[in-house]
């Protein structure tokens, strides 16, 4: 599994190809897709400034994270929780042929909150909605169209980053879906004995600590979140990490 440079990007070319084709959705739920729609801010407006509520300020480009980036609603933002996240996005062509790019999909991820204007608008709960930077709109929609398209989404897997040095060694485990809450991990190395599964603590926030060094091993995860669900995570990071990295999996609580 190869470090995540622009986080989402990578993930997704390799899913999308071989996992979806719109023409069996038909507006409905299918193989972890929802339904949502997408507008786009403004023309003039850079996509490196929309990191406000995510608390990116200005740093969205040195982060990493491109011009693909989407301030979302209420109900996928939560409080701060998707900051960061990556999505699918594809735009519903069965709803809307006139506007939508067939089969065309975009891979954003959530740096801003878009907040609800008590008037039916489209960031108002119950809505899922992504404003999206114009760049990444018009990837799954045509120029010219009247600014709001039918969209599914699904989002990306769990990431891992490492922190630390020499041999103090943190996790930092983001973009989980589910709840969204992790409530307990564990970690196995690749010198160990197999089928031993380390407790880790949570240091702050997001970040998780264990015990054991880390330095030049293949690391596995296994994560329960708050509601119960349970995941592992085989073989996401190999053994040639290096400190700053990010390594995203391939399966995702739903």
């Amino acid at each position: 599994m190869k470090a995540a440079g622009s986080f989402c990007v990578l993930f997704w070319q390799i899913i999308f190809f071989v996992s979806v084709v719109l023409e069996g959705i038909n507006g409905a739920q299918a193989n972890g897709w929802l339904n949502a729609h997408a507008t786009f801010y403004g023309v003039n407006q850079d996509p490196a400034t929309l990191g406000g509520a995510c608390g990116y300020g200005n740093t969205l480009m040195l982060a990493g994270f491109g011009v693909n980036t989407a301030a979302v609603s209420g109900i996928l933002f939560r409080g701060g929780e998707a900051c960061g996240a990556c999505y699918q996005v594809m735009c519903n062509y069965k709803l809307d042929p006139k506007w939508c790019l067939q089969r065309r999909a975009v891979t954003v991820s959530a740096t801003n909150f878009c907040p609800p204007n008590n008037n039916g608008g489209w960031c108002n709960p119950p809505h899922h909605h992504f404003d999206m930077s114009m760049p990444a709109f018009l990837l799954i929609a045509r120029q010219g169209n009247e600014g709001i398209v039918p969209v599914i989404y699904r989002r990306g897997g769990v990431r891992f980053t490492l922190k630390g040095q020499s041999s103090f060694n943190m996790v930092m485990i983001s973009n989980v879906g589910g709840s969204g809450a992790a409530k307990g991990a564990w970690i196995r190395v690749s010198r160990m004995r197999s089928g031993t599964w380390i407790p880790m603590h949570r240091n702050w926030g997001a970040n998780w600590q264990s015990s054991i060094d880390l330095r030049n091993q293949q690391l596995s995860f296994k994560l329960t979140l708050i509601d119960g669900k349970a995941l592992v995570f085989y073989n996401v990071v190999p053994s040639t990490w290096r400190f700053g990295q990010t390594f995203s999996s391939q399966n995702q609580f739903s």
